[in-house]
């Protein structure tokens, strides 16, 4: 197959994808509105995929993806923007997955993220959650709310990504941003460095191990804002992943520390959005934000603390002066607003009784036909970027 990489990322962009797979015996395959669609082009051999992965990594990250059999790294092309890209072997053949990163960081109104996050960002200190399954673009509300800091506060803030996707440039704050690999051995590592280097605000890619929960605990109970991210689908899981991660005769002083620092968890699902066509049926195009709130009051402390995680979800219910709110209540008011229809909003929901009472079934039908000119001003930018 003769093409270019720059021409297949071209066409993922024109297409308005997210993602594009390469894979031997197959075309190049794009994700679109999160669905997977074949393109028209030819089935890919494996000296294709391997040529074109070639083409954009170093010798040095050759030499790591031969070693490990897959390699995480970021990449820009000129006059395309950057992109994430992994490279894995497949039945003894390389395959590679790549994402768009936007050029240009977006605000929190166009990702339609709850109002609450940006007071959450003028917190000074403690941990600040945001969940989510793969590719529901935990990433890009990190750099979102990262760059509002920037924007408003002379701070220090300091990465630590795997890989870094979106770049910040210094604007009110100094930002260092440190990679996984090229910059730091470790998150751990790097965690246990940036207490002597001054920050205000860390940003931990992921926290995905004992260690780096332990350390990132530590940090936001010594004055520093910590923001990372968990890969669990609702608060309540979250807090029982982080105290889980540790030996059961550590679990009470986990919680206790959790229960200090904790400021607040958004667990957020992206969700196909419903367009209005003149004349026709709503076509799908493009995704939006559905998030989960918890924040951490006094009577969600002593819950965390108790051990008594299960009343976090009728906590979240009765909290919306507190700026909390469930996944169901956010589907809810996405399907009364035409924007989403009620069988995605069941699709993404663990409780689908809950959201059947905020939303009978027989007005879910006839709110999901949205008006000719659906509401604009908080519309979110997932169709075409997320992480």
């Amino acid at each position: 197959m003769n093409i270019e990489l720059q021409e297949l990322m071209q066409l993922v962009l024109d297409r308005a994808a997210s993602d594009l797979h390469l894979k031997a015996g197959q075309p190049p395959i794009i994700r679109v509105s999160g669905k997977l669609e074949r393109t028209g082009l030819p089935v890919l051999s494996d000296k294709d995929v391997e040529g074109l992965i070639l083409s954009i990594i170093s010798v040095a990250q050759k030499e790591k993806l031969d070693q490990l059999y897959e390699l995480d790294f970021s990449f820009g092309l000129e006059g395309l923007g950057r992109f994430r890209a992994n490279i894995y072997r497949n039945r003894g053949s390389l395959s590679a997955a790549f994402r768009i990163v936007s050029s240009t960081i977006p605000s929190m109104a166009d990702l339609a993220l709850p109002l609450i996050c940006q007071t959450l960002c003028e917190t000074p200190r403690g941990l600040i959650l945001v969940t989510g399954p793969t590719g529901s673009g935990k990433s890009t509300t990190l750099a979102s709310m990262i760059d509002h800091i920037n924007e408003t506060r002379a701070q220090h803030i300091l990465t630590v990504e795997d890989p870094i996707e979106y770049l910040h440039d210094d604007k009110m704050s100094v930002i260092s941003q440190r990679e996984l690999g090229s910059d730091t051995r470790s998150f751990a590592n790097a965690l246990r460095a940036a207490l002597r280097e001054d920050p205000d605000v860390i940003l931990v890619g992921e926290m995905r191990d004992l260690e780096t929960i332990h350390l990132a605990l530590t940090a936001a109970e010594t004055g520093h804002l910590v923001l990372s991210t968990v890969h669990t689908s609702s608060a309540a899981q979250t807090v029982d992943r982080i105290v889980d991660a540790f030996p059961h005769d550590q679990q009470q002083q986990i919680r206790i520390m959790l229960s200090n620092s904790l400021v607040a968890v958004v667990s957020q699902t992206l969700v196909p959005r419903l367009e209005a066509v003149a004349g026709g049926s709503p076509i799908t195009k493009g995704r939006i934000m559905a998030s989960e709130v918890l924040v951490n009051t006094p009577a969600v402390a002593n819950l965390i603390r108790e051990s008594k995680n299960s009343q976090l979800y009728a906590t979240m219910q009765m909290g919306s002066k507190q700026g909390m709110q469930t996944l169901e209540q956010s589907l809810a008011n996405l399907v009364k607003a035409g924007v989403i229809s009620f069988e995605e909003a069941c699709g993404k929901s663990s409780r689908i009784e809950d959201l059947k009472q905020l939303l009978p079934i027989e007005k879910a039908v006839a709110a999901a036909s949205p008006s000719p000119e659906p509401p604009t001003e908080r519309r979110s930018i997932f169709g075409r970027f997320q992480n």
